[in-house]
């Protein structure tokens, strides 16, 4: 096993509803490392989607310990966290939040202008199969094309860590399965990190590793050492 990338200890969250808290998470620990591709599986209340806002840097835990490397996240000041968020860190959503008036290449461009290193984005759409589309708008494009704009979009600062909250949610089963062919891809090609939360566990096939929350912790951690290929991915 590589470095770890990112390590969290005894993350918990606490929201106040009126008189009533809410633990979304109640003492999570939870490791990342370089290169893998890890599916985190629960249903839903289970804490999933917090612990990928934690650990992206979109909010803070209330209490427990968070590292990227050797740089202290649950301490970091709001400005050290902007640059987390934008430098090492890129965003897939179930919706695909794209800029309407701007064309698929002006949408990744987006993300390309405030990276330092960024991925040449005529790659990156020929990449994903849009290379013969970048000039079209997102109402000019199917929901899986969006989807994939929004991939490429993610993929063009060059992050180290790949966050998917549901990526094939709003997905029919084909499209979905060309959506989880980019993000192994981009794990192998380039030795970078993913993690896909989500509720259908037959996307935890193709995973490394695969991380069960139930209400707010970790229940348990499969190690797969046979990850099978998206393509044979079914649901």
């Amino acid at each position: 096993m590589t470095a770890p990338l990112i390590v969290a200890k005894n993350l918990q969250k606490r929201y106040q509803m009126g008189e009533v808290t809410v633990h979304a998470l109640r003492g999570v620990d939870f490791t990342l490392y370089h290169g893998e591709l890890v599916v985190v599986l629960g249903p839903s209340g289970s804490g999933k989607s917090t612990l990928l806002n934690i650990i992206g840097g979109m909010d803070r835990a209330s209490a427990g310990e968070l590292y990227f490397g050797e740089k202290s996240l649950h301490n970091a000041a709001e400005r050290e966290l902007t640059l987390y968020r934008r430098h090492e860190v890129g965003f897939i959503f179930q919706f695909y939040n794209l800029m309407p008036n701007l064309t698929a290449y002006e949408n990744v461009n987006l993300a390309a202008e405030i990276a330092r290193e960024p991925f040449d984005i005529d790659e990156l759409l020929e990449q994903v199969g849009l290379a013969d589309r970048k000039d079209h708008f997102p109402s000019q494009l199917s929901g899986g094309e969006q989807q994939r704009v929004a991939i490429a979009r993610a993929l063009a600062k060059n992050p180290r860590m790949l966050l998917c909250d549901e990526p094939t949610g709003a997905l029919d089963l084909p499209t979905g399965i060309q959506i989880l062919k980019v993000l192994r891809d981009f794990c192998d090609r380039y030795h970078k990190t993913v993690v896909i939360i989500t509720h259908n566990s037959a996307i935890a096939q193709m995973a490394e590793r695969v991380v069960y929350l139930k209400d707010g912790l970790v229940d348990r951690v499969l190690v797969n050492e046979h990850p099978a290929s998206p393509e044979k991915v079914t649901w």
